[in-house]
């Protein structure tokens, strides 16, 4: 049986550090995409250099067209300009709608029964962008987001409490950026609630810079932004749908009926992941604050997605 194919468009550091975590899986094959001449090429050859050492057959593939994309089964959608010092995920909106627009086109083309996972920001907007273009059905697009906000979750109250990340679940909600939901009802580590283990004034704290986890690193870089955890986070996603795992991950995902003010928004939401791709919105029953929290973000998302209407994309 042939291997699988993911296309990761874009190339720059989440991209290729996305096809470099998938190429070490040896899950399946990897076409990395971009429009530097050159640099998907050069990128992609090193990854195969890399299999003797690291034991991976997987074949990388680097272009700067969609020929070699056909067939994908994922397509992850890297593309577009990064978030510089004091410039906000809606900074992004315009010049990246376009991007997403057009490499979602392109995509599409070579490969119309794709997944695709979009990992360009502002996350929300841009998965909803994809869908729209696509016009693939719903369960097919997904953002990442989620699972890596819930990553700087974990890892904050890891590093607070002195414990392995391995002990700790986390969910983190709503729309990616400072509206985000981390919902401490569902927060847990070796199954003992984190309210029980952390002072309510120093939990607010995490939550607060949990929310402003991927400004802390834009402000510590300077010139660039995250790509070692948002990689990571998009390779999980990758790994569910290509297992047919099933797990239960916070995304970007079309909501519909299960949380208010929610509904037709693609929305960080918990979603069961298998090879159908999102096969499940799975209901919380949430905390009262955090429901009302979650219709805020809700909201902010909106904003962005009539906005996006509104620019023609």
């Amino acid at each position: 049986m042939s291997r699988k194919k993911i296309t990761v468009i874009g190339a720059g550091n989440v991209g290729a550090t996305t096809a470099q975590r998938l190429a070490e899986r040896d899950l399946c094959d990897v076409v990395l995409v971009d429009i530097v001449e050159g640099m998907p090429q050069g990128k992609a050859l090193d990854l195969v250099q890399s299999g003797p050492i690291y034991g991976y057959d997987s074949k990388v593939t680097g272009t700067n067209g969609y020929e070699e994309t056909a067939g994908s089964y994922i397509v992850v959608i890297t593309s577009g300009l990064a978030r510089k010092p004091g410039m906000s995920r809606d900074d992004l909106l315009k010049v990246n709608a376009g991007i997403v627009k057009d490499v979602t086109l392109k995509a599409i083309a070579k490969s119309p029964e794709a997944l695709i996972i979009v990992v360009s920001n502002p996350l929300d907007a841009m998965t909803y962008v994809a869908y729209k273009h696509s016009k693939l059905p719903a369960n097919k697009v997904m953002g990442m987001a989620g699972i890596l906000d819930s990553a700087r979750f974990r890892a904050f109250i890891a590093m607070e409490l002195g414990v392995s990340v391995c002990d700790v679940t986390a969910f983190v909600l709503g729309g990616h950026g400072d509206t985000m939901v981390p919902s401490t009802k569902y927060t847990t580590v070796a199954g003992i609630p984190v309210e029980d283990l952390i002072p309510r004034d120093r939990l607010a704290q995490i939550l607060e810079r949990t929310a402003k986890g991927g400004a802390e690193i834009v402000s510590l870089l300077k010139t660039g932004s995250a790509y070692y955890a948002p990689s990571a986070a998009a390779v999980q996603i990758c790994e569910s749908i290509l297992l047919d795992k099933k797990m239960i991950l916070p995304c970007a995902v079309l909501s519909s009926g299960k949380y208010d003010g929610c509904d037709g928004l693609f929305v960080g939401l918990p979603a069961k992941l298998g090879a159908g791709g999102v096969e499940e919105v799975v209901k919380f029953k949430l905390a009262a604050n955090e429901a009302e929290a979650l219709k805020r973000s809700a909201a902010a998302v909106r904003e962005l997605c009539e906005a996006v209407d509104r620019l023609g994309f």
